[in-house]
Formats: C-alpha cells, sequence, structure tokens
C-alpha cells in the first residue's frame, strides 16, 4: 500500500473522518480528483506545499492527511508546470512514490488521484506546522514575483504595492460590476457558455464580498452545467442577502460538480 499526505483546511477534518476526501480539485484532463504528495523520509519534502496552500486559504490553518493507496491505483505525476502542458503521467501508485523518491530535488512535484478518496483509506489525520515548505515556486526567493491574480492574492502583506509597482499585462483592476453585467447582457439568452464564465470569473476574485445576486439569478437555470457552477464560486464568499437563497436553489442541481461546488460552498461559508 502506497502511503500519501493531503493537505487540507483544518474545518475539513471532521468531515473526512465522516466520509473521506471529496474529488473537487481537477487534474490535467479536466477529471476530478484529490490532490497529495507521497510520505517521504524527509518531514519538509513531505509537507513542502503546507505555505503555498496557505496563501491561499489559512484560516483555522491546515491539516495533514494521511491516505493509503492500492499500488496499483492509476494516478497522475508530475511536476506542477506540466499539469498545464498535459505532461503528467499516468503510473501505478506504487511507481509515483518510487519516481518521486528517486529524484535528486522533488519540490514543486505532485500526484493526482482522479477519484475522491474513501473514509477506509483515511489512515490519520494530524496538525502540521503551518510554515514548512515553499512559496510561489520553489527558489522563489531573489527572483522578480508574479503579479497575476492567480500568484497574488489580495489581502496578502505588501500584495497592493507590488501590483501597482509590477502590473501584469492579462490582469489588472476587475471591470466596474455594470460593465461586468452589461457583458452578461451582450452574451444573449440564455448566453454563450465562454463568455458568461468569463464574466462571472472577475465576481469570483479573493476580496470581493458583495455583488449583484438579483441579476445574476437568472444564471442558475443556464443549460450549461459549467456556466452553473462558476455561478456557485463567484457568489459563494459574498454576504449579499439572497446568496443562501440561491445555493439552496442550486444544492439540487442535476449536474454533481454543481452539487459538489454547492456543498463546499456552505461549509466555507459556515466556517467563517
Amino acid at each position: 500500500m502506497a502511503m500519501f499526505v493531503h493537505l487540507t483546511a483544518t474545518a475539513n477534518a471532521p468531515r473526512i473522518r465522516r466520509s473521506g476526501i471529496r474529488a473537487v480539485s481537477h487534474g490535467q484532463d479536466g477529471t476530478r480528483g484529490v490532490y497529495c504528495f507521497p510520505v517521504l523520509p524527509s518531514y519538509t519534502l513531505t509537507h513542502q506545499w503546507m505555505r503555498e496552500l496557505g496563501r491561499f486559504d489559512s484560516r483555522g490553518g491546515r491539516v495533514a492527511v494521511h491516505v493509503r493507496l492500492d499500488d496499483a491505483q492509476p494516478v497522475e505525476v508530475g511536476p506542477y508546470g506540466d499539469r498545464w502542458l498535459q505532461r503528467q503521467r499516468t503510473v501505478p501508485a506504487a511507481e509515483a512514490v518510487r519516481r518521486i523518491a528517486a529524484l535528486d530535488d522533488p519540490r514543486g512535484w505532485e500526484v493526482f488521484v482522479p477519484r475522491a478518496i474513501r473514509a477506509a483509506e483515511v489512515h490519520r489525520i494530524r496538525s502540521a506546522p503551518q510554515v514548512v515548505g515553499w512559496r510561489y515556486q520553489p527558489d522563489a526567493h531573489g527572483t522578480r514575483p508574479c503579479t497575476c491574480n492567480g500568484c497574488q492574492g489580495r489581502g496578502g502583506y505588501g500584495a497592493r504595492r507590488l501590483r501597482e509597482r509590477l502590473p501584469h499585462p492579462l490582469d489588472g483592476p476587475p471591470p466596474p460590476t455594470r460593465v461586468l453585467l452589461a457583458r452578461i447582457a451582450a452574451a444573449g439568452e440564455p448566453g454563450d457558455p465562454a463568455q458568461l464564465r468569463e464574466a462571472l470569473k472577475w465576481f469570483w476574485m479573493p476580496g470581493r464580498t458583495r455583488g449583484p445576486v438579483d441579476e445574476l439569478a437568472r444564471l442558475a437555470a443556464h443549460p450549461d452545467p459549467g456556466v452553473r457552477e462558476v455561478l456557485v464560486r463567484a457568489v459563494a464568499a459574498w454576504s449579499t442577502p439572497g446568496v443562501g437563497e440561491l445555493l439552496d436553489r442550486l444544492a439540487d442541481d442535476p449536474d454533481p460538480g454543481v452539487r459538489e461546488a454547492v456543498a463546499e460552498a456552505k461549509e466555507e461559508r459556515m466556517a467563517r
């Protein structure tokens, strides 16, 4: 049996003990699953992703979930950057452990399990130091930081000054709400899915706590499940009246991806 560690928010620990780890992440081909890393002799390398993951959600800290997988379980393995280039390899779990353990520098590598982790496969859950590992990327210290929205979370120490000093050519201040609503209206009825997702992503940006729920609620009936899922993630952090009712409406959506997004959003809202 191959042993891996999955790092997650402390608030998720009770649910993981009961029912395992949900398949809420996406692999290189869009498959839903769980990201993890082999348990190596080096404690620092095993938990190397702790600081990087903590940049995006440090509320309540994170825990290390140790899971045992069958040696023959197919997984994707490779450096983080290879995910976007479709270069990660599908190998048995035991082979993924062997490959990573044999590397001189396994920092930045990851393993993707293309399914949920069952409760019976959870070996133990324990607390772990929150300051282990690298941030942004291995050896990032001393190099020019990336200021795109994916790398620079809003509210981080010095993030605003950094974006002002080094603006990113593809990202910038979000368009005003009226402009975004105009783009959504221009997408037509029921609306082009790609255009709607592109507009909704701006409402999903970290730091936004309120938004036009009434104007976006009609998208809950859009025929494309991708639009409905992005809608859920866009409004999940808002405190605007009506968000709870919208999430309740989508909780029984026929698409499993939308239902999982709603369940995750409700858990995050309860943890605040």
